[in-house]
């Protein structure tokens, strides 16, 4: 399937979703200010570019269902500027962003208000379907959230659908498109992480570890999904720890939690090596342990099946390893040593938008991420795979990523 026939597909989904009489409007966003005459990276609205594969800042998408069930839809632009150009580079013509997207009718974002006021005043509005998912009670909001509060003063009477649990729902589901850009992204990873072997040793320091990843997904035309965590030695017992700024010592592991982007799709991997190429026997218990969940939980990945009830069976699994390791007593004891769920959904977010408590079905993707933390050994190792629901059970994107023992130490000590 192209991408363009893809993004096509998902917008006729979403009209038929929608009641007569609705407007619906999907905006890019814009790039935060961060100081002085410079804003942070723009990073576009997801759900914007589920339907319509652009990544530019300050577009429009504008869908609209008449009372008779028409199909309207237009992508409104940024103007051409010759001038700003110069400066900020070209903007994306009207026959680039058609042959992208698909979506036939362009304009430009200074016609939109007057635009949405037309369709208003003629009285074929029913209701206003906006993306209102907000991360936190805390969070000022999204281009739709600063566009309702102009909006809702002025029409306080038309009816509102939030559009964000349609999209959790939707985009759970992958398409063949989706699905093959999963596969690049987790490819190039697999590169990354290829040469992060070659240079690992004693006495590296944590960021060049992380240079040797990124700098090779910059060379094949990728860049980091999410920040990237590459810990040492006791700091891996930190989930989120980011720093990178740690020399690695002889006798240590370290906790490599990373993904390429590809397509605006993220791989999500996470793997634990000996710094010097060969691990310890408590280590390699530990490692055990974590690669037998692992393959127990992947295992019983199929549709029906839930996350709830794998990250279960993972705690089940952890909990006999540690029992046998000496460390807890009773599975009560087990959130000591692991403190956080089996996965989550995967694609366009690496935490991808989802509906929770529901069954797994064919097209999902999904993490499967057991870890262990022993803090008073200064031992932290997660082992990660990305996971494609299938008709009849599943496939391990990432399977050709070495996880095991004896891979790893005879790739690192042959180097």
């Amino acid at each position: 399937m192209e991408t363009k026939q893809a993004m096509i597909k998902r917008r006729e989904k979403l009209m038929k979703h929608l009641k007569p009489g609705t407007l619906a409007l999907l905006f890019s966003g814009r790039a935060p200010y961060r100081s002085a005459d410079a804003h942070y990276p723009f990073h576009v609205n997801r759900n914007f570019y589920y339907l319509t594969g652009i990544d530019r800042e300050n577009f429009v998408l504008y869908l609209y269902k008449s009372p008779k069930g028409e199909v309207h839809e237009q992508l409104f632009l940024e103007e051409l500027d010759p001038k700003m150009e110069k400066w900020t580079g070209f903007r994306m013509k009207p026959e680039e962003a058609v042959a992208v997207s698909g979506v036939a009718k362009i304009g430009f974002v200074s016609e939109f208000h007057n635009q949405v006021f037309r369709l208003i005043a003629g009285f074929q509005v029913a209701s206003l379907a906006l993306d209102l998912e907000r991360p936190s009670w805390e969070f000022a909001g999204y281009e739709a959230h600063r566009f309702l509060e102009g909006f809702k003063p002025k029409y306080p009477q038309l009816p509102l659908y939030d559009l964000a649990p349609y999209f959790a729902k939707s985009r759970m589901i992958k398409d063949e498109v989706e699905i093959e850009e999963l596969r690049k992204a987790i490819a190039i990873t697999e590169k990354g992480l290829d040469r992060v072997l070659d240079r690992l040793a004693p006495g590296k320091m944590e960021y060049e570890v992380q240079a040797a990843f990124e700098s090779t997904l910059m060379e094949n035309g990728s860049q980091p999904a999410f920040s990237t965590i590459a810990v040492g030695g006791k700091n891996a017992v930190v989930l989120h720890y980011e720093e990178n700024n740690q020399m690695l010592k002889d006798g240590d592991c370290i906790l490599l939690d990373l993904g390429a982007d590809w397509g605006k799709y993220s791989a999500d991997i996470s793997r634990t090596y000996p710094v010097n190429g060969k691990f310890t026997e408590r280590q390699r218990a530990i490692y055990e342990a974590v690669l037998d969940a692992l393959k127990t939980v992947t295992a019983a990945v199929k549709p029906g099946e839930t996350l709830m009830n794998l990250n279960e069976l993972a705690k089940k699994i952890l909990a006999k390893h540690l029992r046998e390791l000496g460390l807890i007593k009773t599975e009560d004891e087990l959130g000591k040593y692991y403190y956080h769920g089996i996965g989550h959904h995967l694609g366009l977010d690496t935490h991808d938008a989802s509906q929770r408590g529901g069954e797994l079905k064919p097209g999902m993707v999904i993490t499967v991420e057991p870890g262990l933390y022993i803090q008073e050994e200064g031992i932290g190792i997660r082992i990660e795979d990305d996971v494609l629901v299938t008709k009849t059970g599943y496939e391990v994107l990432s399977a050709s990523i070495i996880r095991e023992v004896d891979e790893i130490e005879s790739r690192m000590n042959h180097k």
